[in-house]
């Protein structure tokens, strides 16, 4: 059984090592954890901004135990959709992405995005971070 949808900033967090890892690493050992392949494409782009090439990324990503779910065309109007809600704090298209994709499979959210908090998504929110991290 899937665990829960995992946006970028989770994913990166255990790729990272950063507050939030191990949060996110109990999360993926309860079971799969879904991703949107639009957060697999902010993931690579993030590994590469660190100077990772295309054999390292794919060895890191082999590591995590995550369902890639494609950004079809069902995906793409229920992300649009979420725009009016998310729009006052800022959640990008893949932040977007990520909550359609775990409204769709009825999962909690896990993100390292304390602002996520802050909105009444109809769906559990999981926070990676501690009470301190913002």
């Amino acid at each position: 059984m899937t665990e829960a949808v995992l946006d970028a900033s989770a994913v990166l967090a255990v790729l990272f090592n950063e507050p939030g890892a191990e949060i996110v690493q109990r999360a993926l050992e309860a079971g799969p954890c879904a991703v949107s392949a639009v957060n697999l494409s902010e993931i690579t782009a993030k590994l590469v901004d660190r100077g990772a090439n295309e054999e390292a990324i794919r060895l890191g990503l082999d590591s995590i135990a995550m369902e890639v779910h494609p950004f079809d065309e069902a995906s793409a109007i229920a992300a649009g959709m979420l725009r009016n809600l998310t729009r006052p704090q800022g959640l990008s298209l893949g932040d977007r992405a990520c909550i359609a994709l775990a409204r769709s499979l009825d999962l909690p959210v896990m993100t390292a995005d304390r602002k996520w908090d802050r909105l009444n998504l109809g769906i559990p929110v999981r926070l990676a971070r501690p009470e301190a991290e913002t």
